[in-house]
């Protein structure tokens, strides 16, 4: 064989193995590392917003980052009439479009709620679940709606009311992100959760077998007693993360509103694609401490990544920490992005296969120095940034 030929074959059996080096993962060597972070919205400083709440975050079908929040117009509470806001980056979170008002409920009473976002890869569009009228307050019935987005983020639908077919109990989506079923069972399926009315309160799942176009309730989880007033260390199921795990099986990691059992997490799974939640599937993670809240989760190449404000009684200390047996134990070190005032959290990952993008995890969360609702912050952390 002539060297020139022996140089190629040499380079090239060179550069698959270097491909296969750089593209297997040791979980044992993840050390995050906060490696970016900016404020994408500050409450009472643009238009005719007075606060940013509850934020989502995602990755479109065609690589863009989509930043999602309510912005609540005249008021810091949960009811009043709102917008909602997106931001979009097209480099991974270096640079954000400005913000723009994809749904806007007038003067409505009892305004819209968020949410949960859904990427549906097989159809290549985005779609986003809310809800409006969720507390009742001066309007009757509540109802679940969906916007969708076929251009990347630029462009969103008109509201559709999806009551028509899930029926009108009060459901609030997440919030986080809803999942696409990438294993069996159920492949391909769209997989949103929630939880109800404060009595009326539990996990909730809604599923699509048809890229959005219809809908129909799934999995209950309901809270003790069931539709009758709550006290404290009752059985009180809330908001919620879905997460698809490597055997197929959906696993909730979710809000224990009144403390039943522990200051901690409940999580539950589901064996069949979100149409039952087991109770002998349930147990309470008293590694993952919490002050009721709605926290972020996220599978990456077989770790389980966590966010949530670290403390029994206070949003405060807002940590990731992440899990090599899906989340049956967690590592001991955890890192902390914000020791200060923190709240919601939602995690985010591009799963396009390249070494760089196995870096990488993404956050956004409530941040502040005297309260949560003061900003709302994004977050790019490197996974092997502290070695």
């Amino acid at each position: 064989m002539e060297s020139g030929s022996w140089t190629t074959a040499a380079s090239l059996l060179l550069s698959a193995l270097l491909s296969v080096c750089l593209c297997a993962v040791d979980p044992a060597q993840i050390d995050p590392l906060v490696f970016e972070e900016q404020l994408l919205w500050v409450s009472g400083a643009q238009g005719h917003v007075n606060t940013y709440r509850i934020p989502l975050i995602t990755f479109t079908p065609k690589g863009s980052l989509l930043a999602i929040a309510e912005g609540r117009k005249s008021t810091s509470g949960d009811v009043g009439a709102k917008f909602i806001a997106v931001r979009r980056s097209t480099d991974k979170g270096d640079t954000w479009s400005p913000t723009a008002f994809i749904v806007d409920d007038g003067s409505f009473p009892d305004g819209l709620n968020l949410g949960s976002v859904v990427v549906d890869e097989e159809a290549g569009s985005v779609i986003l679940i809310y809800t409006i009228c969720f507390h009742l307050y001066h309007c009757s019935p509540a109802s679940t709606m969906m916007v969708e987005s076929w251009d990347d983020g630029l462009s969103w639908s008109q509201p559709r009311n999806l009551s028509v077919q899930l029926g009108v109990k009060a459901f609030a989506p997440g919030p986080g992100f809803g999942i696409q079923k990438r294993l069996r069972p159920a492949k391909g399926r769209l997989v949103v959760c929630g939880h109800g009315t404060i009595e009326g309160d539990g996990v909730f799942c809604i599923l699509s077998d048809d890229h959005g176009e219809t809908w129909y309730n799934g999995a209950a989880l309901k809270s003790i007693p069931y539709n009758q007033p709550k006290k404290a260390q009752d059985f009180n199921p809330d908001e919620c993360q879905p997460v698809e795990m490597p055997d197929g099986s959906i696993m909730i990691n979710v809000r224990n509103q009144n403390n039943y059992h522990c200051r901690c997490r409940i999580v539950v799974r589901s064996l069949d694609g979100g149409v039952t939640l087991p109770v002998d599937e349930l147990f309470f993670d008293y590694k993952l401490i919490d002050p009721v809240v709605a926290a972020g989760a996220l599978q990456k190449d077989g770790v389980l990544y966590f966010t949530n404000p670290s403390d029994d009684k206070k949003r405060i200390n807002l940590t990731l920490r992440w899990s090599l047996t899906d989340g049956k134990s967690w590592e001991e070190k955890a890192v902390q992005i914000w020791p200060g005032p923190s709240g919601y959290s939602c995690l985010t990952t591009l799963n396009s296969g390249s070494v760089e993008d196995r870096k990488y995890i993404y956050v956004i969360y409530e941040k502040g120095h005297k309260d949560i609702i003061e900003t709302i912050s994004f977050v790019k952390i490197h996974l092997y940034g502290g070695r």
